[in-house]
């Protein structure tokens, strides 16, 4: 279900599952039964809806992040979709203890990919300390009594209490400290310069940067025409594994197309051959037109 961005849009929403039935426990059961082994399609939208409010429950628990409410709803619903797909009503657990875990992780990558131009929280450490910093802060701001721990100090505990490396938290604050800025942003209170005056002219001319985008709508033509020579198996897992910047797993591969994570990595082997062949036969192709239209 979509969420729209505008607050009175998102209040409706709010209000129209607000209306929608929660499932008992056998309900829940029967439908995810039917969902899994027939396949049927309203059964898992009577699941997916039934948990709507509970990913707004979710969501809600992100709001200090500054970020639109609709766009970590709309987010978590992905997340529910996807555990809606994957969940097993033999594990005899309800759905929405499998599924926090599916709509807490679409919700912190909408983050991390919104929080900043620079990418942060690249490795689990990071994405642990992104989430979790300010929260353990607070934690030993309370059991410190406020104010006598110095920075290195609070930063010690907090990486003993994470985990993590102390020089790990010490630039993780830093990028959470220096949020995205404006070049057009005024430098003083007279507003008569901005940012973009101190930033050095290092790019290219004007021919230069043409040149650059034809060759990088050339690539991308061939790149387009690569997989369309593909089989459909192989182009998902080309786009799905190496043209995303949130790839799936090897099993999530094997799952999608109901065989194992091996066949999947064979797959994807014979995939990357596949495309690397094709990629430089368009190559040898585009060079030998230039060379014979220059001839000519």
């Amino acid at each position: 279900m979509a969420v729209a961005s505008t607050s009175g849009t998102l209040e409706s929403y709010l209000a129209e599952i607000g209306r929608i039935p929660v499932l008992d426990p056998a309900e829940e059961l029967a439908l995810a039964r039917r969902f899994r082994d027939g396949h049927d399609l309203r059964a898992g939208h009577q699941l997916v809806t039934a948990n709507l409010r509970f990913v707004v429950k979710v969501a809600y628990e992100y709001r200090a992040y500054g970020l639109r409410m609709a766009d970590l709803i709309q987010e978590g619903n992905i997340g529910l979709m996807r555990a809606v797909q994957k969940f097993d009503p033999q594990k005899e657990i309800r759905l929405v203890s499998y599924a926090v875990w599916w709509i807490r992780a679409y919700i912190q990558n909408h983050i991390l990919r919104s929080w900043s131009l620079v990418k942060v929280g690249t490795t689990q450490a990071q994405r642990k300390l992104f989430f979790s910093m300010a929260r353990t802060r607070r934690e030993l701001d309370r059991v410190d009594g406020g104010g006598r721990a110095t920075a290195d100090e609070l930063n010690d505990g907090i990486a003993r209490k994470l985990n993590v490396k102390p020089a790990e938290v010490r630039e993780m604050a830093q990028r959470l400290d220096g949020r995205d800025m404006s070049l057009d942003a005024p430098l003083g209170e007279e507003g008569g310069a901005s940012h973009l005056d101190l930033v050095a002219g290092e790019g290219l001319g004007q021919d230069e940067a043409l040149s650059e985008q034809q060759e990088q709508r050339s690539l991308a033509d061939r790149v387009r025409q690569a997989l369309e020579r593909l089989d459909p198996r192989e182009r998902f897992i080309i786009e799905q594994r190496v043209m995303t910047d949130a790839p799936l797993t090897l099993k999530d591969v094997g799952d999608h197309f109901g065989f194992s994570r091996e066949r999947a990595r064979q797959l994807e082997i014979r995939a990357r051959e596949k495309i690397r062949g094709e990629l430089a036969a368009l190559a040898q192709a585009r060079a030998e037109a230039l060379h014979d239209g220059a001839a000519a």
